[in-house]
C-alpha cells in the first residue's frame, strides 16, 4: 500500500465513539463481582464486539473502524481504568490485529486473513508463554511436526492464554526439528473446533482473575498450510512479524497498566479530598502536606509515561526506522509503564488508608491486578539487557 493510498482511506473514527461513557459504566459495575468469582466477562466481551472495538484497528477497506495504534492505546488505557481485567483479556486479541495491520502497512499480506476474519467477528487468542520458556518468541518447547499436506501438528503447553473461554483462533508457535541441521520456528493458527485443543481451567490468580488466562494444551492441534504465516530461525530475526508482535504488545500493554494508575490516581484524589484529620481539627487530608506531596508524584510519573506511548505508537503507523533501538524504546516502555503504574497503585492506597486492605475495595483490586504487570514480557531483566546491547553491543562470548 502506498502512502498516497493511505492518505486517501477514509478518516477513522475517533475514540471516543467506539467506547461510550455509558458502556464503560457499565463494565465497571460487572467488574468486581468478575474478580470476586474468578469468572470471565462474557457480557462486556459481547458489549465490545457490538461496539465495533474487537475491530477498531483493522483498516477501514477490511471492514474494521480504522483507528490507529496511538487512539487504541488511549481507548485501553480508558477500558482498563474501567476494568483491568477485561481491558487485558481483549487486548490480546487486539494485539494480532495490530500485528496483522503492522504487517500490511509495510507491504507483508500474511496476516491480512486476520483482519479480515476480524472484521467478521472471530476472536484470536495469542498462545506464545510456555513454562520455563524465557526465550520467549525466539524459542520454543512446543512440536510442530510438519505434514505432507504442507500444514504442522503442534503438541505442547502454552499458558497465560488470555480469552481462554471464547477465543474462536489461536495464534501460536511451535519448534519444527525435524531437520537438525536447520530447526525452525513455525508460526501458525489454530482453529478452536480442532480435537487437539483443551484448556483447563486453571486460572485462580491473586489478580487479573476475570482475564481467565487458562492452560491450553495442544496435542497435534493441527494448522492447514494456508494458516502457516511464517518459518523463522531461532533466535533473534528481523521478521516483520517479530516486530509487529513485539511492538504492538509492548504497547497495548502498556497502555493496559497505565489505565490502571489512571483509575488509581482518581481514586486516590478522592480519596484525599474525602478524608479528614482528627489531628488537624478534622482538616482534608487534601491540605495534608505528605499526601499533597503522593498525589504530585503519581500525577509526574504518568504525565512521563503517557507521551511515550503515544510517540512511539504514532512511530509504528508511520513505518519510523529507528533501527536497533526499536526494541530497546519498546522495551524500555513495557517496563517503565509497568513499573511506574505499580508505584502510582502504591502511593494511592498510602493516601486512602486502610480502608484498601478490606477486600472488596475498588484501590485493592488494582494493586493486585497490577502486579500482573511484572510478569509479562519484557521483564525488567530483559528490558535491561535488551536497552544495555541497543548502547554497548552485545556481550562477549
Amino acid at each position: 500500500m502506498t502512502s498516497s493510498s493511505r492518505a486517501a482511506a477514509p478518516s477513522p473514527r475517533t475514540a471516543p465513539e467506539v467506547l461510550g461513557d455509558a458502556l464503560l459504566a457499565r463494565i465497571r459495575s460487572r467488574a468486581a463481582a468478575h474478580d470476586a468469582d474468578n469468572s470471565f466477562p462474557f457480557d462486556d466481551v459481547t458489549e465490545l464486539a457490538e461496539a465495533g472495538y474487537l475491530r477498531a484497528l483493522v483498516p477501514v477497506q477490511f471492514g474494521g473502524l480504522g483507528l490507529t495504534l496511538p487512539q487504541l492505546a488511549t481507548e485501553q488505557a480508558r477500558l482498563a481504568a474501567h476494568a483491568p481485567a477485561t481491558a487485558l483479556a481483549v487486548n490480546m486479541h487486539l494485539v494480532w490485529t495490530g500485528v496483522a495491520k503492522a504487517m500490511h502497512d509495510r507491504g507483508d499480506p500474511a496476516l491480512d486473513f486476520v483482519l479480515a476474519e476480524a472484521a467478521h467477528g472471530a476472536i484470536f487468542g495469542f498462545g506464545v508463554s510456555e513454562p520455563g520458556n524465557d526465550l520467549v518468541l525466539f524459542g520454543s518447547g512446543t512440536d510442530a511436526a510438519p505434514q505432507p499436506d504442507g500444514g504442522y501438528r503442534f503438541t505442547g503447553t502454552k499458558i497465560f492464554t488470555s480469552l481462554s473461554p471464547v477465543w474462536t483462533q489461536l495464534g501460536t508457535m511451535g519448534l519444527d526439528s525435524s531437520d537438525p541441521a536447520r530447526p525452525l520456528i513455525v508460526w501458525a493458527f489454530l482453529d478452536r473446533a480442532d480435537p487437539g485443543i483443551t484448556r483447563t481451567d486453571d486460572w485462580d490468580t491473586l489478580g487479573m482473575r476475570g482475564s481467565q488466562s487458562q492452560t491450553t494444551r495442544l496435542d497435534g492441534a493441527y494448522a492447514a498450510a494456508g494458516r502457516v504465516v511464517r518459518k523463522l530461525p531461532p533466535g533473534p530475526v528481523n521478521d516483520p512479524l517479530i516486530f509487529g508482535i513485539f511492538a504492538t504488545f509492548e504497547i497495548l500493554l502498556s497502555a493496559v497498566y497505565t489505565g490502571i494508575a489512571q483509575r488509581a490516581l482518581e481514586l486516590g484524589v478522592a480519596a484525599a479530598k474525602r478524608r479528614r484529620s482528627a489531628k488537624n481539627d478534622g482538616r482534608s487530608l487534601a491540605q495534608d502536606p505528605d499526601i499533597r506531596r503522593r498525589i504530585a508524584q503519581a500525577a509526574m510519573l504518568l504525565d512521563a509515561v503517557n507521551p511515550q506511548i503515544q510517540e512511539l505508537g504514532r512511530d509504528v503507523d508511520a513505518l519510523a526506522d529507528h533501527g536497533a533501538f526499536w526494541f530497546a524504546r519498546l522495551a524500555g516502555l513495557k517496563h517503565r509503564s509497568v513499573e511506574s503504574a505499580k508505584e502510582v497503585v502504591d502511593l494511592m492506597l498510602r493516601v486512602n488508608g486502610g480502608a484498601s486492605y478490606f477486600t472488596g475495595d475498588e484501590l485493592g483490586r488494582l494493586y493486585r491486578d497490577v502486579l500482573a504487570g511484572l510478569f509479562h514480557p519484557s521483564n525488567s531483566d530483559s528490558a535491561h539487557a535488551t536497552v544495555a546491547a541497543a548502547w554497548l553491543g552485545p556481550l562477549d562470548v
